[in-house]
């Protein structure tokens, strides 16, 4: 049956409501939503993404995502493994971009109309489940992959040193995404992945123009506030689960990079906008 692959494609309607949660989430998979129609907002990583169908957005693994507020929604949702990527390897990097920069794509007429047709092969061919059909499914799945990136810029990798430093970047930004906390450190990542610590500066610097210190600081940030906004936690727990022993510096970095302290975010307290977004 289709439905043993590590490969999955419905309607939003099909899924049910846990295709559009409306509390912050991870997967371990990736996921592409093609939104032909309805309201509301997508976040991804605290980013704010108004719905004005047609789209095409893409989350990774480990990304923290929600859905806010949606009415009338309507589209499909095609969730797969990394494994299910094993024919084109580099399509990992391409999605790991499409998911760190451009995650929420606008689809003017001509990019609908390839994106409807695509989607639709995919449906048709996943649910007919004729010989042959996961080769299909990879094939129609890495076009959608080349063309969405093609749609938001010009970052396809193309060999070499620079597919290298694509790479390793976009290993930096799964670490950060799906990784422990108290593994954030510029050089654990570089151990992780292989390369010097100057490497990786290089390599994520390029890619994003931000140093890897600036992207830890930032997402140790946005997992303390996701768990401030969205558990019970106290503040002790939360200054461990972003990897930091000391309650007292947590609330100092804290308040350092928000302008407020754990207690009043948490409480709701707007101070410059710390909170927009929750």
């Amino acid at each position: 049956m289709p439905n043993v692959l590590p490969f999955k494609i419905g309607t939003f309607q099909g899924y049910g409501p846990e295709a559009y949660a409306d509390f912050p989430h991870r997967h371990t998979f990736y996921e592409i939503v093609h939104v032909t129609a309805g309201s509301g907002t997508h976040v991804v990583e605290l980013e704010r993404h108004p719905l004005e169908p047609p789209h095409l957005g893409v989350v990774a693994p480990g990304q923290v995502h929600h859905w806010e507020g949606v009415s009338g929604l309507e589209g499909t949702v095609i969730l797969f493994t990394e494994h299910f990527l094993v024919e084109y390897a580099d399509d990992r990097e391409v999605l790991g971009r499409l998911a760190a920069e451009r995650p929420w794509l606008g689809l003017d007429g001509a990019a609908e109309v390839w994106a409807g047709r695509l989607v639709g092969e995919l449906q048709e061919e996943f649910r007919r489940g004729a010989e042959g059909f996961a080769t299909v499914l990879r094939a129609l799945l890495h076009i959608l992959v080349v063309r969405a990136a093609r749609l938001a810029g010009p970052f396809v990798p193309e060999g070499g040193a620079g597919a290298r430093s694509v790479g390793v970047a976009t290993g930096f930004g799964r670490l950060l995404a799906g990784g422990d906390p108290a593994g954030w450190s510029v050089r654990g990542c570089a151990d992780a992945l292989g390369v010097s610590a100057g490497y990786l500066a290089e390599a994520v610097k390029a890619a994003t123009g931000r140093t890897p210190g600036e992207l830890i600081r930032e997402a140790r940030v946005g997992e303390a506030k996701r768990l401030l906004a969205c558990t019970d936690l106290t503040v002790r727990q939360v200054a461990l689960r972003t990897g930091m022993s000391d309650p007292a510096y947590f609330c100092r970095f804290f308040r350092r990079e928000t302008g407020v302290s754990p207690g009043d975010f948490r409480r709701g307290v707007d101070v410059g906008g710390a909170r927009e977004g929750w």
